[in-house]
């Protein structure tokens, strides 16, 4: 899956998928790029997201509900851990940071670059699912 500023992709070896966002983004280009991301997981299911912001040049992006929103939902089609790289501007860093501190669900790593998100992603354990008997 691919719009001209995000590229998503299954990582069939480590069971995740790969976020890499590039260029600018506003709040509408946001909103688009999450709605993907959540498009995304809901066609290929799976417990953690590497999310690289690496390639970010520049953000207004601000903390909203709906973007609060936005994260449940991810958490409610199985996302249980991000591993967000974070770009390297200053204000686009604290939006991420802003948005990720208080989240409790699904849980949210930041990292500066993409060797030590791969990293972290790779020792977290999803929780196994309850199989229901009929």
């Amino acid at each position: 899956m691919e719009s001209h500023q995000i590229s998503i992709v299954y990582d069939a070896d480590n069971q995740w998928l790969y976020m890499d966002w590039r260029g600018e983004y506003d709040q509408d280009a946001t909103h688009a790029a999450c709605l993907l991301m959540l498009q995304a997981l809901q066609n290929r299911p799976c417990a953690k997201i590497l999310n690289d912001n690496s390639n970010i040049t520049r953000t207004t992006m601000k903390l909203t509900a709906w973007g609060a929103q936005w994260l449940e939902e991810m958490h409610n089609a199985g996302l249980e851990y991000i591993a967000w790289v974070l770009p390297s501007s200053l204000l686009a860093r604290q939006a991420v940071e802003t948005a990720t501190h208080y989240l409790q669900a699904p849980q949210v790593g930041t990292f500066d670059d993409v060797a030590s998100a791969y990293v972290w992603l790779q020792q977290q354990q999803p929780v196994p699912q309850a199989v229901s008997q009929a």
